[in-house]
């Protein structure tokens, strides 16, 4: 239980480092299409209206419940919040450009989001998908101190991702 605390703590760490210099690739999957790999914001999403339109779509298509605004508002100074992806899932196509809906209407500090694109494998070369055990995505990773609090992967088993992170985030209350 300490190593995989250590292993969170030092995995936000240098997230957070390396997200800020935008560390990420552009690689082409067996379809052709664009796909990101590696550390990644919003800010690329809504650039590229081509290849990512679905952001920008999902996104405005979304009100966030009041309840989930709420659990997020109370919490948002004392969370941090870990997400593995995929730009070529469709599931992540619904769920991402949502959950940050819900992260700019609270004003969530982006400095304690750290968000990691991954390929169809699943895998990247620094192990961070293996080590944090991401199967499926979207995986959403709520921490608080370090420590998991909780995870929605998918939409979650009730299908409603949203209200099930505004259930995880009441526990760093």
């Amino acid at each position: 239980m300490l190593m995989r605390y250590l292993l969170v703590t030092l995995f936000i760490g240098i997230s957070v480092l390396s997200a800020k210099a935008q560390q990420y690739e552009v690689v082409k999957d067996r379809t052709g299409k664009n796909l990101l790999k590696g550390f990644v914001t919003d800010s690329i999403l809504r650039a590229d209206t081509i290849n990512y339109k679905w952001f920008g779509e999902h996104q405005a298509a979304y009100t966030p419940p009041e309840t989930v605004v709420k659990a997020f508002a109370d919490t948002k100074d004392n969370v941090s919040i870990l997400i593995f992806f995929g730009t070529w899932c469709a599931d992540s196509h619904y769920v991402i450009p949502r959950f940050y809906k819900i992260l700019e209407q609270v004003g969530f500090d982006k400095n304690r989001l750290t968000v990691f694109a991954l390929d169809r494998t699943k895998k990247d070369n620094a192990h961070f998908a293996t080590n944090m055990n991401i199967a499926h995505v979207p995986t959403i990773i709520i921490l608080k101190d370090g420590k998991e609090l909780g995870r929605v992967v998918e939409y979650g088993p009730s299908g409603k991702f949203d209200e099930e992170l505004a259930t995880i985030l009441k526990k760093a209350m």
